[in-house]
C-alpha cells in the first residue's frame, strides 16, 4: 500500500530530478557495530534483533553521506536536532545504509549487504528513508527529503506510517467493530485505488508541463483526502 508518506517520497523524487542541491557536510555519528534505540548504526542485524525484542520500527537511511546534498540537508535540519533525537530515543531503531564516495567510511563487511538491501527495497535515489516493522522485513512507509522538513514534520510522517502499518490497521478494525470496521476497510480500499492510479501515472514518466503539473496537484489533493479519511478512524 502506498501510504501518504510514500506519496510524499514520490514528490521528493521528482524534485531531486529537477534541481541540484549542496550543503556543507554535517556528519551524523554512526556506530559501526551494535545497536541502541535512537542511535544511528550501520549494523542492520543488531538493529533488527533489538527491534524485534523491543517491538519497535526500524528507519533505514539510504544515503550518500559524503556527497549527497539532500542527505546532508536532512542530517542538518532534522536528524541533528534535539527534538528528533529525543523522539527517536524512545521510538525507533536507526540504520544507516551508506553509499559514500570515500570507501573507507563503510566497513567492507557491509558493502555487499548494503547493495543487497538497496536492491531488496528497490531504492533508486538518495536519500530514501524506508520504515520497517519490528520484524525487519515488512515495509510500512517510505519517506523523502525536503527543504521544508523539520523534526516535528518528519516525526509526524513517521507516526502516520506506523499508524497505518498492516498490524495497526487490523488492530484498529477489530477495535471499531463490524460497522465502523467496514467503513475503515472501505476508506483504505479507496486510498489504495488512488495510490495505484498515481503509481501507474508516475511509471509513464510524465514530462514537465502545465498539464502534467495540474495532474500532479490533482493526485496530491486526492491522496491527501483519501489519507485523511483513513486517519479519521
Amino acid at each position: 500500500m502506498m501510504t501518504l508518506a510514500r506519496f510524499r517520497h514520490s514528490l521528493t523524487a521528482i524534485a531531486l530530478m529537477a534541481a541540484g542541491f549542496s550543503l556543507p557536510a554535517h556528519a551524523l555519528e554512526v556506530a559501526k557495530d551494535g545497536a541502541e534505540i535512537g542511535k544511528w548504526t550501520m549494523d542492520f542485524d543488531a538493529a533488527t534483533k533489538l527491534a524485534d525484542e523491543k517491538k519497535l520500527p526500524i528507519l533505514l537511511n539510504f544515503t550518500g553521506s559524503d556527497w549527497c546534498g539532500w542527505c546532508k540537508l536532512m542530517d542538518e535540519s532534522v536528524y541533528s536536532k534535539k527534538e528528533w533525537q529525543d523522539y527517536a530515543a524512545k521510538n525507533l531503531l536507526l540504520v544507516t545504509i551508506d553509499f559514500p564516495q570515500d570507501q573507507t567510511i563503510v566497513p567492507e563487511k557491509y558493502s555487499a549487504r548494503n547493495g543487497r538491501l538497496q536492491e531488496q527495497f528497490k531504492v533508486e535515489g538518495y536519500p530514501t528513508y524506508v520504515l520497517l516493522d519490528s520484524d525487519g522485513k515488512t515495509e510500512i512507509g517510505r519517506l523523502g527529503a525536503g527543504q521544508e522538513k523539520t523534526p516535528e514534520s518528519f516525526i509526524t510522517e513517521v507516526e502516520d506510517a506506523v499508524r497505518l502499518s498492516p498490524a495497526n490497521i487490523e488492530k484498529r478494525i477489530a477495535e471499531l467493530g463490524p460497522e465502523k470496521g467496514a467503513e475503515l476497510k472501505a476508506a483504505i480500499a479507496k486510498m489504495e485505488s488512488v495510490e495505484a492510479e498515481f503509481k501507474a501515472w508516475l511509471e509513464t514518466k510524465p514530462a514537465r508541463s502545465d498539464e502534467n503539473d495540474a495532474k500532479f496537484e490533482a493526485f496530491q489533493k486526492r491522496l491527501m483526502e483519501a489519507n485523511k479519511a483513513v486517519t479519521a478512524f
